[in-house]
């Protein structure tokens, strides 16, 4: 994804897009990868946890994110218990196999107890840890971060349960082809569970906070196109159920940076007038 809502496309990929026009850079793969947007009800409205991703990031530096990253390997081929819909849902819902479909809903909980120090998990399929904030649990996130441990080894010593029934399928966005670092990323949206707290939590944010999806739109933070949709499609949701509950039918966005005739370079959804629809 590029750009940030109010500054559009940075320059450079003006002229990636040229390059990649003329043959002289060719389209990267994509990582899978899912993020998922905390949500919670305050008396003056639902707010939405974001995250200002350090400058020196090789992506997204300094734009405020949902928390997320890409899928691991361990996130595919390790068993855990599972309660809420089964895979087969997910796969359904983000176009996918059931093994991606499997992986993103592990990620999803992985990198939110990473970078947030929310665990969507609990000790039977219709429980939920109430609190992760101890030093105990600090020491079990800092060593999945660190790959000294994976999701299903942490969740099955504790004896935890997955819950993916917290989880709900949001949306799907692909980064540009003239991105030198490519994700095709699946969004989720979750309220945080009573008891547990969003913290400091890792060391890709240098900033953290919780805004009403409305008031984080006013304030023109600087983010990419795929955060402020889905901050408009929050904000337009009375409350954390309503959020939750909404149907909503999920197709791959692929926005693109396209060259004309006269080498001008148009940055274009899905939909918009000179959009390749091939």
């Amino acid at each position: 994804m590029v750009g940030t809502v109010s500054g559009g496309p940075p320059p450079e990929l003006f002229e990636r897009a040229r390059a990649m026009k003329r043959g002289e850079i060719a389209v990267p793969p994509t990582r899978d990868a899912a993020t998922v947007a905390l949500l919670r009800d305050t008396p003056d409205g639902h707010e939405v946890y974001l995250l200002r991703r350090v400058r020196a990031m090789a992506f997204a530096g300094g734009m405020h994110v949902f928390p997320g990253g890409s899928v691991d390997p361990a996130d595919a081929h390790a068993a855990v218990a599972w309660s809420g819909p089964p895979p087969s849902a997910f796969a359904a819902a983000f176009g996918c196999d059931e093994p991606l479909a499997r992986a993103l809903v592990c990620a999803a909980v992985r990198e939110t107890f990473e970078e947030s120090g929310v665990l969507l998990a609990g000790p039977s399929e219709h429980e939920v840890l109430a609190d992760v904030s101890t030093d105990e649990w600090e020491a079990e996130r800092a060593s999945l971060e660190a790959r000294e441990q994976s999701l299903s080894d942490l969740l099955t010593r504790r004896g935890l349960v997955l819950r993916a029934d917290l989880l709900r399928p949001m949306a799907h966005w692909i980064t540009p082809e003239v991105e030198a670092k490519r994700f095709d990323t699946r969004f989720f949206v979750a309220r945080v569970p009573e008891g547990q707290v969003c913290r400091e939590a890792g060391t890709e944010a240098d900033r953290r906070l919780w805004l009403r999806p409305q008031e984080a739109l006013d304030q023109q933070l600087g983010m990419l196109p795929p955060t402020a949709v889905a901050l408009m499609d929050l904000a337009s949701h009375a409350d954390v159920e309503s959020a939750l509950g909404a149907a909503r039918t999920i197709r791959p966005v692929l926005p693109k940076l396209v060259v004309a005739d006269d080498d001008s370079v148009a940055f274009l959804l899905p939909g918009d007038p000179g959009y390749p629809e091939d």
